[in-house]
């Protein structure tokens, strides 16, 4: 490369530097400057003793947006003797990683020197894609980090999984956030220190609430806030609760409705409705209806809600749920949202049983464990002469004909006679259909 050459990349690189965000520019460079993650970065922890002795191991690391995977794995590079090669599964293909591969076989044959293969956002690439990695970290031509939002044990595949280990990331707290904010207005040769800001009375506390444990959104809302900010007659930018405010914009909940967050979430709003919290479901159906998700989903889980979890104990709210399903699919969004919080809050506060399904559940037990018994002769109707000669509809006693619209007799094979598989709880209107049930079939209601 010529000098002319070297002096135009070395400018290049100079003014993408200087034109980076803010979050970028104020990545750590030691893990001293790290902040936050202390289970993974304390100087006793696993990790760093393997960086101390050279050995460091092919690991994932897995966490929301912005708590530093990426600033992690250019650290453990720092420290490392290994070559460092980092790639995007978003743009990356297979021909990249043979590449990377062929070249740290050359290395290690040449040199003697070991290579790390860094893949963020290692979910981006398919199961062929990382099937390419797998013999080469098994054979130590590479170690492997990879870098990922999204669960490992459902977008890694499980050879490569099992050779890697697996260190969470954890939001960081508005502390944290705060720290890391105040030390970029602070910094004058990679942060804003030479712009002198300052963050008003509430616009900090603001800022790191809405960043939601996310340094790279609070460090560039500081940065558009910053230089949307004219400085006083003393050349200090004075940032207002308004402009901060402006900067953030709308925070989208952290939520990928194919992947962890959706199921995560979806799951606590379950749990809070057959809880019986009202406000616990609620705020779990904000934080869907905000992130996008699809309501006629979260309709069909009320549905279901209403006959597992609520059932008997009061019909009624499986008629609440199925008029909220029409109602989103005839209304759409956002009035849709109105009906969903209804039958959310009708659901959560309704007197709860589940021993319709966990009938159904104990009857499809004895339907796959015992013997297929055919049915009662007097339970069959006898639609032909011969029918009725072989003995079919004989002895069964129609209800109507009896006192009460009750007559006892048996409905179940003979191998399961007596057996009661509904067991009404005491809540709601369950209470009543058990003291019927009692006056029927008498005391015994458990299953035999």
């Amino acid at each position: 490369m010529s000098s002319s050459q070297s002096l135009f990349e070395h400018n290049r690189q100079r003014l993408a530097q200087e034109d980076a965000p803010l979050a970028d520019r104020m990545r750590p460079r030691t893990f001293e400057e790290f902040v936050g993650q202390e289970h993974i970065v304390d100087p006793g922890r696993v990790l760093r003793r393997a960086l101390a002795a050279d050995r460091v191991p092919s690991f994932i690391l897995w966490g929301p947006p912005g708590t530093g995977k990426t600033t992690l794995a250019r650290l453990v590079a720092g420290s490392a003797k290994s070559y460092f090669e980092a790639v995007s599964a978003v743009t990356s293909g297979v021909a990249d990683l043979r590449r990377i591969v062929s070249e740290a076989r050359d290395r290690q044959g040449m040199q003697g020197q070991r290579t790390i293969l860094f893949v963020d956002e290692i979910h981006r690439f398919n199961k062929a894609q990382q099937d390419v990695i797998l013999p080469h970290v098994e054979d130590g031509t590479v170690t492997f980090i990879g870098a990922t939002t999204e669960n490992p044990s459902f977008e890694v595949i499980a050879p490569l999984l099992s050779r890697s280990q697996v260190l969470a990331l954890q939001l960081l707290t508005p502390e944290q956030v705060g720290s890391i904010v105040r030390r970029a207005m602070a910094d004058e040769e990679r942060g804003l220190g030479k712009l002198d800001v300052n963050l008003e009375e509430g616009a900090l506390e603001h800022l790191v609430n809405i960043a939601g444990g996310d340094a790279r959104v609070a460090l560039n809302a500081l940065e558009t806030a910053a230089f949307a900010t004219a400085p006083d007659e003393a050349g200090r930018r004075n940032i207002d609760l308004d402009t901060i405010s402006d900067a953030l914009q709308r925070r989208s909940p952290v939520y990928d409705k194919a992947g962890e967050g959706h199921y995560d979430t979806i799951s606590a709003f379950i749990k809070s409705v057959r809880g019986s919290s009202p406000d616990g479901a609620i705020y779990w159906l904000a934080r869907m209806i905000e992130s996008g998700e699809d309501p006629l989903f979260i309709a069909r889980r009320l549905v279901v809600l209403a006959a597992e979890d609520i059932g008997l104990a009061q019909p009624q709210a499986l008629t609440v749920a199925m008029a909220a399903q029409q109602a989103v699919h005839f209304l759409g969004m956002p009035e849709g949202r109105i009906p969903l919080a209804e039958a959310t809050v009708y659901l959560a506060t309704a007197p709860k049983s589940n021993a319709a399904y966990a009938a159904l559940e104990l009857a499809l037990e004895d339907v796959r464990k015992r013997a297929n018994e055919p049915v009662p002769l007097h339970l069959r109707n006898a639609v032909t002469g011969l029918m009725r000669d072989m003995g079919y509809g004989k002895g069964y006693q129609y209800a109507h004909d009896h006192p009460g619209h009750f007559v006892n007799q048996e409905f179940l094979p003979a191998d399961l006679k007596d057996r009661r598989y509904y067991q009404p709880t005491e809540e709601g209107l369950e209470k009543q259909i058990g003291e019927r049930l009692k006056k029927w079939w008498g005391e015994e209601t458990g299953a035999g």
